[in-house]
């Protein structure tokens, strides 16, 4: 049982990886508006090199999550969209999405108290349990470097 759960944690990891980077996020959420060209997707996800962009597209091909469509024209007119699978797995981002805005605050207000706390934890065993309280002044705010 545990040697299955294990099996299965590894195949589910490489499919989130691949779907969770931050251009694959871009080129599901751009197609899920309909086809897009590359160029389209080029112009909109700033900072994309063409060869990642390219890698990207080729990958989610690959994953069945795009499909590519070549038109006979000259110069070649070629579009990206979303398969059935792939606008399954926008609707799960958009879910995902819609719960991080509603919670970014909660999580940053949770991530601020988790560093000062560790700080302090941090600043006990390097003063010692008694001297940690002889600090005077304002504290530094935020976390770890």
């Amino acid at each position: 049982m545990v040697e299955r759960l294990g099996a299965d944690a590894c195949a589910l990891s490489g499919i989130i990886e691949r779907v969770s980077g931050k251009w694959s996020i871009g080129v599901l959420l751009a197609a899920s508006a309909g086809p897009v060209r590359f160029t389209e997707l080029e112009r909109e996800l700033a900072g994309i090199s063409r060869r990642m962009l390219t890698l990207t597209l080729r990958n989610l091909e690959r994953d069945g999550l795009l499909e590519r469509t070549v038109h006979p024209t000259v110069p070649p007119k070629v579009e990206y969209s979303l398969t059935a699978v792939g606008r399954e797995l926008h609707t799960a981002l958009a879910a995902l999405t819609d719960w991080a805005r509603r919670h970014q605050d909660a999580i940053e207000r949770a991530r601020r108290e988790h560093d000062r706390s560790a700080t302090a934890q941090q600043d006990g065993a390097e003063h010692g349990p008694d001297d940690g309280d002889q600090r005077c002044g304002p504290q530094p705010r935020g976390g770890r470097a």
